[in-house]
């Protein structure tokens, strides 16, 4: 464990990190604004604190971010943590994917001093979980078998709703349920059925990485019901199974059932999930596919193995 020094970023390549007080780290993706980001293995550089005062004993008075660091933290050798170790710090969680790397041609640091200590000493990791990191946080070395805590978000799809001519009982009726099966809801927001508004909401929490977002509302045949038209444009992947057992539960209650149009899929590491309007599907629906949601996050985040079904057979 070791206090977080410094925070760089750079809005160009080739040019010199500068430092900031905070910065929001994306999932899959890295540092908001900064350069490097992309979806690749080297979405976040960690340097120790330790190796740059080392560096600047040598008569050499660099500033944080000279090496192309994201990340200055006490406390770590980070060359020593086996690719895989996990890092947590304010909301952000990490994988490291690689020690070290070759020098490139041009390096600004080694071109102005002779040498650049990033190649042996710093490393490189991708983002698990996005969020807020400020400087001063505490970076922490995460415990084998530690999980990331269960979130989530709730959409309500509603234009009544969102021009406060309708209380949302089903936005806090989901809410409710959420918390009571151990997540943290981080958000709730309630949206007119647009389809730009309801994808870019969804865009932002997977950036969060928040490991659930669950619609309600706007999934029938209206003209303005597009929630599932938003979930299929985010959505990486789609797991169909979990509307397929929402409509096959409601079509015991009623045969209008079959006309529910709602998706679930995968954005990053979200799981987005629609559900009905009324309150009264939300707590059917929900309370049939929450238990096993979990499980599809955890594997999802890294946090479980595949899943492995049980058929019990009879002789």
């Amino acid at each position: 464990m070791g206090r977080i020094h410094a925070l760089c970023i750079s809005e160009k390549k080739g040019t010199p990190k500068q430092t900031t007080d905070k910065v929001l780290f994306q999932t899959e993706w890295g540092i908001a604004g900064d350069a490097h980001a992309g979806s690749w293995h080297r979405q976040v550089s960690f340097l120790g604190l330790k190796e740059i005062e080392d560096f600047r004993k040598l008569g050499i008075d660099v500033p944080f971010g000279a090496f192309g660091e994201n990340v200055v933290a006490e406390g770590f050798c980070f060359k020593d943590l086996p690719v895989g170790t996990r890092l947590h710090a304010g909301e952000a969680w990490f994988e490291i994917t690689q020690i070290g790397k070759e020098c490139h041609k041009g390096c600004a640091i080694r071109d102005q001093v002779g040498d650049c200590i990033m190649p042996r000493e710093g490393i490189f990791g991708r983002v698990l979980h996005g969020g807020w990191v400020r400087t001063g946080d505490m970076l922490e070395l995460v415990a084998p078998g530690e999980k990331i805590p269960l979130d989530a978000a709730v959409i309500t799809a509603s234009d009544k709703g969102s021009r406060g001519e309708r209380v949302d009982n089903s936005g806090a009726k989901v809410q409710a349920m959420l918390e009571a099966a151990g997540y943290t809801v981080v958000a709730k927001v309630i949206l007119p059925d647009e389809q730009s508004g309801i994808e870019q909401k969804m865009k932002d929490y997977a950036d969060r990485g928040v490991g659930l977002v669950v619609t309600t509302g706007g999934t029938g045949f209206s003209m303005r019901d597009v929630t599932p038209e938003a979930t299929l444009a985010v959505c990486e992947r789609l797991a169909p199974g979990i509307p397929e057992a929402m409509r096959a539960l409601s079509l015991k209650v009623t045969d209008r059932a079959m006309l529910s149009r709602a998706q679930a899929g995968i954005h990053k590491r979200t799981l987005i999930v629609n559900l009905p309007g009324s309150v009264k599907a939300v707590a059917e629906c929900l309370s049939f596919v929450l238990p096993t949601l979990q499980h599809g996050i955890e594997i999802m985040r890294g946090d479980a193995s595949e899943c492995g079904i049980h058929y019990a057979h009879k002789d």
